[in-house]
């Protein structure tokens, strides 16, 4: 059985569960104590009859002391850490996610809501200072309240009127007044926070990820020819939302008509899961391909796929998730970094082979390719999107795997020549 990290740490935990002496389980298995207390502090490898013996002992299942932690919640305590500037144990980490791991979860649970809520509050902040339309309704309030202080002015002042221009003023008195209280409502009304942020929904783009990650991305109504809108309708997302997932269909039909389900999986039986020969099996561009093994049915025996699209901005227009191999939004988007290199060489396919760091780190690989979008016009720069593949590294890599991190803050590899700051102290 292979040997995990953090069996110890579990052995310990189950012993005194149970009440047992050090000695006792050490004398049962024919073990010293001392060994014992090594293993217990992870400072010797335990498998094989060993780890079963013990587990007999214990009365539990041998896996409940191997099984690894998840990667992905390790590295958001980690992040919490960072992000918070928090002075924290670091280099036990993965023994208190391995001995409390509902603690963890919630650990990793407020990082998450906390980035979220910092990413609204940093929309809100982008609104107040640079959106032209609240920049013209504050103008147009401003303007309303000058206009009624000057015709008021110019009413109280010494000075005597006659009627007829009195009666101008107070007109232009009314008006004003009209004016700013239409502005003012309109300028509340755009200033009301949008449902989703007040629901802490996330960006439109997040929203449609999380709709789209209850199938695994896969839409199997527009794989029967279903309407796009009867799908819009049951995703219950708002105006914003609705507008990129409606994108997404598109893209999604165009994509199905070039590679039927069945005869893709059919391909797939024949090529297995190499791009390059499933794109020239059915000429069509590499980046269709991409998207198409990122979207095969989740009940399938596929192996898992993630996928990230980009544009030449480098803003992030979509990323499905997947198992063991973290893909940030922000913050340091290491891992994704193929995905930003198909971009300054368009058309040219990239594979790499990339590892987590830790012991044990996961393996994957990248498939990423940049593409110019079909101009809707003459004489207009064209635009260049990158779409990016990640799936299982095979058992046997064909070359060295490149090594990636999650973000700066928490990478222990201090030998990166990309490092933008230190890691925290511990990790």
């Amino acid at each position: 059985m292979a040997t995990q990290r953090l069996a110890g740490s579990r052995i310990r935990e189950k012993r005194l569960d149970r009440g047992l002496r050090q000695a006792t389980v050490a004398e049962t298995v024919g073990i010293s104590p001392s060994y014992l207390n090594l293993i217990e502090h992870n400072r010797r490898r335990i498998g094989g009859k060993l780890l079963t013996d013990i587990a007999r002992v214990l009365e539990v299942d041998p896996a409940l002391l191997t099984d690894g932690v998840d990667r992905e919640v390790l590295d958001q305590m980690r992040n919490a850490a960072a992000v918070l500037s928090a002075e924290v144990e670091l280099s036990r980490t993965e023994e208190m996610a391995a001995r409390y791991p509902g603690w963890s979860a919630l650990i990793a649970a407020q990082a998450r809501r906390i980035e979220a809520l910092q990413a609204q509050v940093q929309v809100l902040s982008d609104r107040i200072s640079f959106d032209p339309q609240l920049a013209q309704s504050l103008h147009e309030v401003i303007s309303a309240v000058t206009a009624i202080r000057s015709s008021a002015s110019i009413l109280v002042s010494p000075e005597k009127l006659d009627e007829d221009w009195q009666r101008r003023f107070h007109q232009n008195i009314h008006d004003d007044s009209v004016r700013l209280a239409s502005s003012s409502e309109a300028l509340i009304a755009y200033l009301e926070a949008p449902q989703d942020i007040l629901e802490g929904a996330g960006t439109a783009v997040e929203q449609v990820e999380a709709f789209l990650s209850q199938t695994g991305f896969h839409l199997a109504a527009l794989e029967q020819s279903a309407k796009p809108e009867a799908v819009l309708a049951s995703a219950g997302l708002g105006e914003a939302a609705a507008g990129v997932l409606q994108d997404y269909m598109t893209q999604y039909i165009r994509d199905v008509a070039a590679l039927p389900l069945d005869d893709f999986q059919t391909a797939i039986s024949r090529h297995g899961y190499d791009p390059a020969g499933l794109a020239q099996s059915f000429a069509v561009p590499l980046a269709t391909v991409l998207r198409r093994l990122a979207t095969l049915p989740p009940e399938s025996d596929h192996p898992p796929m993630g996928l990230v699209i980009c544009d030449a901005a480098g803003a992030i227009r979509l990323i499905k998730q997947v198992p063991g191999f973290a893909m940030p939004r922000a913050g340091g988007a290491c891992p994704l970094w193929p995905v930003f290199a198909a971009l300054a060489r368009p058309e040219q396919p990239l594979r790499y082979d990339v590892t987590m760091p830790g012991q044990g780190g996961t393996r994957m690989l990248c498939y990423a390719i940049g593409t110019a979008l079909p101009a809707a016009r003459f004489d207009v720069p064209p635009t260049i999107q990158s779409t990016m593949l990640v799936m299982t590294d095979p058992d046997s890599p064909s070359a060295e795997p490149v090594p990636v991190g999650v973000t700066c803050r928490i990478c222990p590899r201090n030998d990166c020549k990309s490092r933008r700051e230190p890691a925290m102290t511990g990790v």
